[in-house]
């Protein structure tokens, strides 16, 4: 199947509701304190004893910025002194070490990704130590099937970085864009240029890297689709692998730096509907395949080829093609996944490095799926990652019939299913193209918490759009 999106601006104010993004199920906001360091260390011997056991993946959070981003909702911490750098890898370096003594060494790491915060807020020669630090610890795979990512800032990495990572093993990147519009830019407290960012790329494509992906935003304070489109033009000119184009959550009460955004300079629901549409038609246009929620790639991109083939897979990083993976969080408030089992650490430095300095894992709070979890989260894999649902192929997997089972859910899928989201044929369904972009919404239906969240004053998750 070839995936095709159709944007629908009356159909999608209509659904443009708070809902997960499903990077995991259930989401974090079921994770609990009675999900400690001995649950999480039963549940990485439990992964040992699988046959064959399954690769590693990876997630290393570097939590620290030079100075915020007006828009940014991360776990961060804002501070220009370097010594706090050296204060953090003293007991990353120590967790790498504690994570590392849990699993069977030859178990091969496939997936490596930093993240932030800004990986970059390091200096070349620790991100080089921190690599190799990895490298002893754990079985790091050394052929082309290996994705080891980083998220770069153009404004703190120095182009020889991008040359010291790939000599490291490092072959993917993405970079923070959002938008190069200088009104929008002052708006949001992120100053950089096109020839910053784009003198990366050239670089990391000279390296060698396998795929280059950018982060933009809509929905941010000063935009406009003139602004935008000038933006998507330029970044269309130098051909990026990947597309990552998220919408704007305005939620001060979660993220203190947002109130510093002047409400009055966010673009209005009608406006941020057609920056929307823009990007769509824009992307599209120019000939990426759009994956799923925020996510374009070109046609020959991995994830491109993965959402044809059915290998899709999303997780805490977004989608991603290895879907067997355990996930290793490492760092502040990272989170993990062990065989049906999510882990978060601390989201403090001074309870990380209390954990850390005490000899013990910085495991906080995390849950254990039960069965009713597992089978749901197949469900919306199917439609996050497959945007299709067959029944009985559900009936085989999980000993249920499917229309008994989530009477409920079909029911409220109705709807959806009068509005175009989605079709329903035999004994299944699939998402329209006016559905794909809204899949979220039809994966909500199969959420067994999400009433329980609507329910609540405070909202804590962001809009559909």
């Amino acid at each position: 199947m070839e995936a095709s999106v159709r944007f629908d601006a009356d159909l999608v104010r209509r659904y443009d509701r708070p809902g997960p993004r499903y990077t995991s199920y259930p989401t974090a906001v079921q994770f609990h304190d009675r999900f400690r360091e001995p649950e999480y260390r039963a549940a990485a011997a439990a992964t040992n004893g699988k046959t064959p056991p399954a690769p590693l993946s990876l997630y290393v959070h570097v939590p620290f910025c030079q100075s915020p981003c007006f828009y940014c909702g991360c776990t961060k911490v804002i501070t220009r002194n370097r010594e706090q750098a050296e204060n953090y890898l003293t007991r990353l370096y120590r967790e790498v070490e504690l994570q590392a003594e849990l699993f069977d060494e030859e178990r091969v790491v496939d997936q490596l990704h930093f993240g932030g915060g800004t990986p970059t807020f390091l200096n070349p020669w620790q991100l080089e130590d921190l690599l190799k630090k990895l490298g002893w610890h754990f079985k790091l795979r050394q052929d082309d099937g290996r994705e080891f990512s980083i998220e770069i800032d153009p404004r703190t990495c120095a182009p020889d970085t991008i040359d010291l990572l790939a000599r490291a093993g490092v072959n993917r990147m993405s970079l923070g864009i959002q938008d190069f519009d200088p009104d929008v830019q002052k708006a949001v407290n992120r100053i950089q240029t096109p020839e910053q960012t784009f003198g990366l790329m050239d670089r990391a494509r000279a390296a060698g890297y396998k795929s280059v992906s950018v982060d933009l935003i809509y929905g941010l304070p000063k935009q406009n689709c003139e602004r935008f489109e000038k933006t998507l033009e330029q970044v269309l000119e130098v051909r990026p692998d990947r597309f990552a184009v998220y919408s704007y959550a305005h939620l001060p009460h979660m993220f203190k730096p947002q109130k510093r955004i002047h409400a009055e300079d966010i673009p209005s629901g009608a406006e941020k509907l057609a920056l929307l549409g823009l990007t769509i038609e824009k992307l599209t246009g120019a000939g990426y395949v759009y994956i799923g929620m925020d996510h374009f790639a070109l046609p020959d991109d991995e994830l491109a080829v993965a959402l044809r083939e059915n290998k899709l897979h999303r997780n805490f990083q977004g989608y991603s093609t290895h879907p067997d993976c355990d996930l290793v969080a490492l760092g502040m408030s990272s989170i993990g996944k062990l065989g049906d089992t999510y882990a978060q650490n601390y989201k403090t430095l001074h309870d990380y490095y209390e954990a850390i300095d005490s000899g013990h894992l910085a495991v906080h709070r995390g849950l254990e799926l039960n069965d009713d979890d597992r089978l749901r989260r197949a469900v919306i894999q199917m439609i996050m990652c497959r945007t299709r649902v067959d029944f009985a192929e559900v009936d085989r997997a999980w000993s249920v019939r499917f229309e008994d089972y989530f009477a409920r859910e079909l029911e409220a899928l109705k709807p959806l299913v009068a509005d175009g989201l989605v079709r329903m044929s035999g004994r299944g369904f699939e998402l329209t193209p006016i559905g794909r972009l809204l899949m979220r919404n039809v994966a909500m239906c199969f959420d067994a918490y999400l009433p329980v969240h609507q329910q609540s004053d405070t909202p804590r998750f962001s809009r559909a759009v």
